[in-house]
């Protein structure tokens, strides 16, 4: 069955600002809870779908990919980006409230304080060169930024927010009830602590607006893939004043045409003729530094590894670098000339089995075990 539109389910419109979100959500939570509906399969699932929706769209970049998207846009990984990857739950007040009220417990002590804004996680994909020698680079990050025509104070122009006269400021009401004093989120103010009368035009009362920031990044030598970078404050803004959250850019590195990683060590197959491994020859072979030339001895076996020391990745710590080792690959010649096959023939009679020592030593052994 298709899912519902996410605006429908909460019962609010495209343009609703996140307080409606918030309220819509809460109080249809409470009215569908598990917990006040025992039993009830039909209230359990209103609720999973309350949650799914609410867990969308009060995600700025969530909800910013849902509009742009439809339910394709945050099924799964959103081109690279995601929100509240690392922490901070979209429920962790929400649930404060439910629970406050199905209880009697205490609500959140959060309400009406500056909350920190979510974390942010922003996948990055570079060369296999950059992960060697770092790079200096530049990413485009989507998510919300404090509103310019009322400063985040989410009032219009010429007006500011006022103390709710309800909770004074609180954010929270108290009530009595028998012998026991309940505490709840203000039901005027939402738990804000704040009302506005008159809402900004621009951000509609949320002291906030989508849009994108350009943060220059430096990635460090050595990094491989799964490397995770921290960069403190640059994730969603707080609201009330709350410190911004913080930025992890997580990277994968590409594969390289030939060469392979293990550790800080660079591998290289290389491919060498059957002559220049029987003679000896100088070859050159690509490095991470370019090509350079090395000297194969003569009688070369395949798989044979030469190592190029200082030739690898550098230590993401600083001190010093990897090898790349060189694994010769002794390719047999195909479609040889009727003359070739002959010299070859004689070049097996003329050197006999002397001319194997590998091939002598195999069978010996062979020879020795079975008789």
């Amino acid at each position: 069955m298709a899912k519902r539109d996410y605006y429908e389910v909460l019962g609010v419109n495209r343009n609703a600002s996140e307080t409606e979100i918030k309220k819509a959500y809460r109080k249809n939570a409470l009215k569908y809870h598990p917990d006040k509906n025992p039993g009830d399969k039909a209230a359990e699932s209103q609720f999973k779908e309350l949650s799914e929706a609410y867990a969308v769209l009060s995600d700025g970049q969530k909800r910013a990919s849902y509009d742009q998207f439809g339910h394709a846009g945050v099924d799964g990984q959103n081109g690279g980006f995601s929100s509240g990857g690392f922490g901070g739950s979209p429920f962790e007040d929400i649930f404060g409230d439910i629970f406050g009220d199905i209880f009697g417990g205490g609500g959140s002590s959060r309400r009406g304080r500056g909350r920190r804004g979510d974390d942010l996680r922003y996948n990055l994909t570079i060369s296999f060169e950059e992960a060697a020698f770092g790079v200096n680079t530049k990413i485009q990050i989507p998510r919300h930024q404090s509103c310019e025509p009322c400063a985040g104070s989410g009032a219009a122009k010429g007006s500011s927010p006022k103390t709710c006269p309800t909770c004074q400021g609180a954010g929270q009401v108290r009530y009595q009830q028998g012998f026991f004093s309940l505490t709840r989120p203000c039901p005027d103010c939402a738990g804000e602590g704040r009302v506005i009368d008159t809402p900004c035009p621009e951000c509609r009362g949320a002291g906030k607006v989508r849009g994108k920031k350009t943060i220059s990044l430096k990635i460090p030598a050595g990094v491989e893939t799964g490397s995770r970078l921290k960069l403190s404050n640059e994730g969603e803004i707080g609201s009330q004043g709350g410190p911004p959250g913080d930025l992890y850019v997580v990277i994968t590195v590409k594969d390289h045409l030939i060469f392979q990683r293990e550790g800080q060590d660079v591998i290289c197959e290389t491919p060498i003729s059957f002559i220049q491994a029987s003679l000896g020859c100088d070859m050159e072979v690509p490095t991470l530094d370019g090509k350079i030339k090395i000297k194969v001895p003569a009688g070369t076996q395949s798989g044979k590894v030469l190592n190029l020391s200082g030739k690898g990745i550098p230590h993401l710590q600083g001190y010093g670098r990897g090898d790349q080792l060189v694994v010769l690959r002794v390719e047999t010649p195909t479609k040889l000339t009727s003359r070739q096959k002959q010299l070859l023939e004689e070049f097996a009679l003329e050197g006999g089995e002397e001319v194997h020592p590998m091939g002598k030593s195999f069978f010996d052994k062979v020879k020795e075990i079975f008789g």
